[in-house]
């Protein structure tokens, strides 16, 4: 055979050798990290239920999961009820570039969307961007709004103190206020609000929108953090529903596509963003469907292990890991762990989209 490029790749560029020679639980296609998290790195999370497992899994490692929103002594035994330490901050899930962006934009200033409040029972209102992180919502609008200026002033502290933020996108779909393009986590009516079709519209954002809102919001944590690193992930749980006229299998792959090539598109223009492999260990052929449960769409713990495996082998200095109480020297380091013990007695994960699956609503 004459001589060509293909012939000395290493293993990790050739099937055989690096996917189906091997045991699925030993494939391994991140090959190396674009950087290492240290012992006192201060990591901060955001993203869809997904990036859940991830959050949860730091803490337990030992690791900094930066917290800058904590719950109050007083609510402690509620926080997952509530979702304090869930992620870096109160903001529930964030399932789409567009959503990230805004909420960036909100907590510096830069965008005041239209639609303030939803009322709900009793006189109470709900945040229609954070509908789900207080149960039957606050009692006043001021109440409020006083909780909305200290999230806001803790997202602000998050970007300001974190040396890496793990985002992970989720979603294409998404539903907007028809006047000013503001994103909703959830459809109104789903979660609170009332849905109102003159006032809100559906959105499937394209490939180049989400390289566009990524791009902008990585701007704009760079302008207030030259120094943070960014890790770029896709969750590989499928779309429980979908507002296009297809088949949920189809959109679920149109959407991940998007995300795939974005997050790829991302790292590529961003030196200091990295893409890994997340979606690919747990969908891959390798997997042959075990990491998903009988839904066909939740991950099991042997998948999120896996995940976790190897993200601590090439994103994490060795001496971070041997050493994890020295990590722990942090007071709000140890507060955030002790924070996630509790979060960590139910696996399961905060998913808004399940709401989408149930004909009441509830």
């Amino acid at each position: 055979m004459a001589a060509h490029p293909y012939r000395d790749l290493p293993a990790h560029r050739l099937w055989r050798q690096a996917i189906a020679g091997l045991p699925g639980e030993q494939v391994d296609p991140v090959v190396q990290g674009a950087f290492r998290i240290q012992r006192d790195s201060r990591v901060a999370t955001a993203g869809s239920c997904f990036a859940q497992h991830i959050a949860r899994h730091l803490a337990q490692a030992g690791l900094h999961h930066l917290v800058t929103e904590p719950a109050h002594s007083l609510v402690a035994p509620l926080a997952r009820e509530f979702q304090y330490g869930v992620y870096s901050a109160r903001y529930g899930n964030i399932y789409t570039a567009r959503q990230l962006l805004q909420t960036l934009r909100r907590a510096y200033g830069q965008f005041a969307p239209r639609d303030d409040a939803w009322p709900a029972a009793d006189g109470r209102v709900i945040d229609p961007y954070r509908p789900r992180i207080q149960p039957e919502g606050f009692a006043t609008l001021a109440e409020l709004q006083e909780d909305r200026a200290q999230h806001h002033a803790a997202i602000r502290r998050m970007v300001a103190e974190m040396d890496v933020f793990i985002f992970t996108l989720g979603l294409t779909e998404a539903w907007c206020n028809r006047q000013d393009g503001a994103i909703y986590p959830l459809c109104p009516g789903v979660a609170g609000g009332e849905f109102q079709p003159e006032r809100h519209g559906f959105l499937n954002f394209r490939a180049a929108e989400v390289v566009a809102d990524l791009g902008d919001a990585i701007a704009l944590i760079g302008a207030h953090n030259p120094a943070a690193r960014v890790i770029l992930t896709v969750s590989p749980v499928p779309l429980i529903a979908t507002m296009e006229e297809r088949s949920v299998l189809t959109a679920t792959t149109y959407s991940k596509a998007v995300l795939r090539v974005a997050a790829e598109e991302v790292a590529a223009a961003f030196p200091q963003v990295a893409y890994f492999p997340a979606y690919e260990i747990i969908t891959g052929p390798h997997a042959r469907g075990l990491y998903f449960d009988d839904t066909l769409r939740d991950v099991t713990e042997a998948g999120i292990a896996h995940v976790m495996r190897l993200f601590l082998r090439h994103y994490v200095a060795a001496e971070a890991l041997a050493a994890p109480a020295a990590a722990m020297a942090d007071p709000a380091a140890a507060a955030a762990a002790a924070q996630h013990a509790m979060l960590s007695e139910a696996a399961a994960v905060l998913c808004d989209e399940a709401l989408l699956d149930r004909g009441d609503g509830s």
